[in-house]
């Protein structure tokens, strides 16, 4: 009869176990869905301000036209080809401070930036050797056409989202001055915009542009130049550092932080590779790329909480079940649902919470709640708020480990392996001195000593 007590009860924990983890199965469907509904906001917030800026140029554009003569329908006629040349930057040199703002849309938050960029450097004045590359690449040419005619040269700079631009800059070439205009004039779907140019740079082409840009979560900024610099400095103490080149330098403080970037054209091949876009090429530009980035994820640190679940609850069963099997006290399969869904719920009280407190906060509340509750209802299955104390204090400090293995997630694996073990550990030294054969009803029957006369 006890044999079958003990056996039934083992395959109830298991089954309790297992079906706990449909609740927790939920909660974290329901994590994923609020992590939609930020990005939700968050591209709400972007379409009524701008989105990630990502800079390229100066780039100086020649346009040229040649009188082609094509054939179609078995008819030839003439028409007038546009072709391009590009200079891009023998020297670009980027300043830029960056103001980060963080907006909120309900309770979601997204990091607008607001940043002064002031770009100089020296533009070449020599087309020799340049390539020329065809606006109309489908068009066939029988090779029978006219000189080229060289159109007015412009300047332009192109921005992943020109709603950002917060008043109209001036490029300052030489001593000229020369107002932008809107478009950036630089192939189909790219945006930005462009300064008219009476002439090409002549020697020494210096200029001078200041840009005053508002943006979201990311700014990247192009190496145009044979010799490209990027220095930013910024209030916002969490960037992530990504694209094609780290920092060559960089400075951490919880004021913000100051990073450098510098590359050439032996790194990037740029020239070729900013050719190859030109005609159509998929190819992405290399780039100097940060991301303000939140410190903590909530919801991921919420679904990796969840993903201990099935650890967490059948420590706590396997923590009842030591005390009914040394002390000798029964306790109900219901009631070790109802400590189990005690702790599943702990879940979806942390996951509620955090939107409005922080993790860290929401897990102390969510904790504590969750340890008061089933520290009053273990003192009475239990015998006595002694032993409610104690498992309250056990399942506190389970809740602490748990915490603790979120936080350090770099030797997150090794924490838990160390925990496993001593837990396995600790059960051996508890059963050592355990008769399991006699827990069970299943002693065996000791061997005769002798034969009856």
């Amino acid at each position: 009869m006890v044999k079958q007590i003990f056996s039934h009860k083992i395959f109830l924990l298991l089954l309790f176990s297992l079906l706990l983890m449909v609740p927790v199965h939920s909660i974290m469907e329901l994590n994923r869905e609020r992590q939609a509904y930020r990005s939700q906001a968050i591209h709400s917030i972007m379409a009524s301000s701008s989105g990630p800026q990502r800079l390229l140029g100066p780039v100086v554009v020649q346009p040229y036209t040649r009188t082609v003569t094509v054939e179609q329908d078995g008819k030839r006629f003439e028409r007038k080809l546009p072709l391009y040349r590009y200079l891009l930057p023998e020297q670009l040199d980027v300043q830029a401070s960056m103001e980060v703002t963080p907006r909120k849309l309900g309770i979601y938050q997204a990091q607008l930036y607001h940043t002064r960029l002031s770009l100089s450097g020296r533009l070449p004045a020599e087309l020799n050797g340049k390539t020329l590359i065809s606006g109309e690449p489908d068009l066939a040419v029988d090779g029978t056409d006219s000189a080229l005619v060289a159109g007015k040269p412009y300047l332009s700079l192109v921005l992943s989202d020109a709603r950002g631009i917060n008043r109209v800059p001036e490029l300052q070439l030489g001593e000229q001055r020369i107002p932008f205009a809107p478009g950036a004039l630089l192939g189909d779907g790219l945006a930005g915009i462009h300064a008219p140019l009476a002439a090409l740079p002549g020697e020494g082409g210096a200029f001078h542009i200041e840009l005053d840009l508002q943006g979201m979560n990311q700014l990247e900024v192009v190496p145009l130049g044979q010799d490209s610099r990027l220095n930013l400095a910024s209030n916002w103490p969490h960037p992530n550092f990504i694209g094609d080149f780290l920092p060559g330098s960089r400075t951490l403080t919880v004021n913000g932080f100051k990073a450098s970037w510098q590359s050439s054209w032996f790194a990037t091949d740029m020239e070729s590779r900013f050719n190859r876009m030109m005609r159509g090429g998929d190819e992405p530009l290399p780039s100097f790329s940060v991301s303000l980035v939140q410190p903590v994820d909530h919801y991921q640190l919420n679904e990796r909480a969840a993903k201990y679940a099935l650890l967490f609850i059948g420590l706590t069963f396997l923590s009842f079940f030591m005390f009914e099997l040394l002390r000798g006290l029964r306790v109900h399969p219901i009631q070790y649902a109802l400590v189990g869904m005690g702790l599943a719920i702990f879940y979806l009280v942390l996951l509620a919470l955090t939107e409005h407190l922080g993790f860290a906060w929401a897990y102390l509340v969510a904790a504590l709640a969750s340890v008061t509750l089933n520290g009053f209802y273990l003192s009475h299955v239990l015998g006595g708020p002694k032993q409610g104390l104690c498992f309250a204090a056990l399942l506190g400090l389970v809740y602490a480990i748990l915490f603790g293995l979120l936080q350090a997630e770099e030797i997150a694996l090794l924490l838990g392996a160390l925990l496993l073990f001593t837990i396995l550990a600790l059960v051996m030294v508890l059963t050592r001195k355990l008769d399991w054969y006699r827990v069970m009803g299943n002693a065996p029957t000791p061997p005769a000593t002798g034969q009856e006369s």
